[in-house]
């Protein structure tokens, strides 16, 4: 009886497959391939010398032939299903922090403001180690779900704050994520707009947005789309819709399958079609965030300003499949309405290290605006106005990546006293210090040079000569080590930016940062600059 149960679970997987598969190739060829997996499946669980985790096995087998794929082909387990409900309907039941799930531990990156997080004390930096009686370091399952619930109901949290063990009390509550979470009326006639994520209600909030600051004097508007990471394509359309004429193609999508092959164009008469029209884009404004961009920039309705966006021109679509899972599936591409592809990677075309190809500069193809414009394909949305400010250095992604801007941040935050926003600044010595405190946290990143040079040496070991180039090699190393060093210096600017951005947050919130950059960000300056100039504005766009 034992054994029959140890093999129904991945049986019905194949079933699922069976019944849930389009065949677009040879039907012989594909039921081949599940009968070959179907038996070998049996047999392991069947004769393998210790016990076998058939669900584990199974989501072992899934994750590789997806990763063979693109990385937004991706299995969904229930949990993972109700996480991306919440987070296109921008709603859910919890304590109202962002957090991050990792090495038995949870991390709150930011609490919201108002929240039951934000209410009970809990900082950016804090570390949940037990939930209820729940210690997490013996919890195997995504920590993250114990700390929603219903309305109302109570949760007691352990947590270290600087090496110490503290603990808190909070009730739940229904939180709401809005997609734009700031807009204000700065220089007397311009409005400020920040959409941060394109859930169910990002073009109802841009359209109350705008329409509030015009009632207060906006005749210029700066959208701000920068770390966008994208979301619903309707909405990317209806936002787009609110600035551009009704039956304007906005985007269009191409698959081999012919089902897939839309023609995206506004639906309404647009708000207003008229205001001169700033968009901000960064290498972290993706997806949606380049269907509004790309569009409004084609159709020269708007100044795009920043650096290129990050290229994920992939649409998916989830595929529902039995025991309330799901498969988020890559169905076809963005084009823009000039034609242009937004994809950078093409992970169908890899180079010798199994990773996903860039288009080469030599090889963008050229396109042209409404207005007769030069625009380029190679992957994101190249801005009209490029600032060296929104691009990021291998050094720069290294710290992000390992959170070190955001550890330094939280050891700054219990060190330094802040009133206000505007007054900040991050000085020299204070950047010193922030080395200093690399140097302590064992910081470090392996270059693309690096990992070739050490894979150089790795082949001439095996081919015996080593010993004729071994100094040549460490002297090579010492170098490099030398010249990552002297990025932290020649990458300053960047760094200091991410680390002003991520410190003010911890002491004045989102709409504090906010705050500070209607004042000091190089992005919204020349935005405002653009805007201010209308012979500068309608050159730009091709107008005059």
């Amino acid at each position: 009886m034992k054994m029959k149960k140890r093999i129904i679970l991945p049986i019905t997987a194949v079933v699922i497959f069976l019944t849930t598969t389009s065949y677009k190739s040879d039907f012989f060829e594909i039921a081949k391939q599940i009968e070959i997996f179907t038996t070998l499946f049996k047999e392991i669980n069947m004769n393998y010398v210790d016990e076998t985790n058939p669900a584990d096995l199974m989501d072992t087998a899934i994750t590789a032939m997806l990763a063979d794929l693109d990385p937004y082909t991706v299995y969904w387990n229930e949990q993972e299903v109700e996480q991306a409900r919440i987070q296109n309907s921008g709603e859910y039941t919890g304590i109202g922090a962002s957090v991050q799930t990792k090495d038995h531990k949870i991390t709150i990156i930011e609490p919201y403001k108002g929240y039951p997080a934000d209410k009970a004390g809990l900082k950016a930096g804090d570390e949940i180690i037990k939930i209820g009686d729940v210690d997490l370091s013996q919890f195997e399952n995504d920590a993250g779900e114990l700390l929603k619930g219903s309305a109302g109901t109570s949760v007691q949290l352990t947590f270290k704050r600087q090496g110490k063990t503290k603990t808190t009390q909070l009730k739940r509550e229904s939180v709401e994520l809005h997609a734009v979470p700031y807009s204000k009326l700065i220089d007397g006639d311009i409005g400020y707009i920040v959409l941060s994520k394109f859930n169910r209600k990002a073009s109802s909030e841009v359209a109350t947005a705008l329409k509030e600051l015009k009632e207060k004097g906006a005749k210029k508007i700066i959208l701000d789309l920068r770390g966008n990471p994208g979301g619903l394509l309707t909405e990317a359309v209806n936002t787009t819709n609110i600035f551009v004429d009704k039956d304007e193609v906005i985007t269009t999508t191409k698959s081999v399958i012919e089902k897939y092959n839309k023609t995206y164009k506004t639906q309404r008469d647009p708000m207003d079609k008229e205001i001169p029209l700033a968009v901000l884009i960064n290498g972290r404004s993706a997806s949606a965030s380049e269907i509004v961009s790309g569009g409004l920039q084609d159709l020269d309705r708007g100044v795009v300003i920043g650096a290129r966006s990050f290229g994920k021109g992939l649409v998916q679509r989830p595929k529902k499949l039995t025991y309330n899972t799901q498969m988020k599936v890559t169905i076809s591409r963005y084009y823009t309405p000039s034609g242009r592809c937004i994809q950078a990677l093409d992970y169908w075309n890899r180079d010798e290290e199994g990773k996903a190809v860039r288009t080469k500069a030599e090889d963008y193809n050229e396109f042209t605006t409404r207005n007769g414009r030069k625009v380029y394909d190679g992957g994101g949305i190249l801005p009209d106005v490029q600032l060296e400010t929104s691009k990021y250095s291998g050094v720069t992604q290294a710290l992000m990546e390992k959170n070190a801007i955001f550890d330094y941040a939280t050891n700054y935050y219990y060190n330094h006293q802040l009133t206000q926003p505007e007054a900040f600044e991050f000085t020299d010595a204070d950047y010193e210090d922030f080395k200093k405190f690399l140097s302590s946290s064992d910081f470090d990143y392996t270059t693309k040079t690096e990992k070739e040079l050490k894979e150089t040496f790795k082949i001439a070991k095996e081919e015996g000569f080593n010993d004729e180039i071994k100094s040549q090699y460490e002297r090579l190393l010492k170098e490099i080590e030398k010249a990552k060093t002297q990025d932290l210096d020649e990458k300053k600017p960047e760094i200091v930016s991410l680390l002003t951005d991520e410190i003010i947050k911890r002491y004045f919130y989102q709409e504090g940062l906010y705050d500070y950059y209607i004042e000091e960000n190089p992005e919204i300056i020349k935005a405002k600059e653009i805007l201010n100039n209308s012979n500068e504005y309608n050159k730009i766009l091709g107008r005059s």
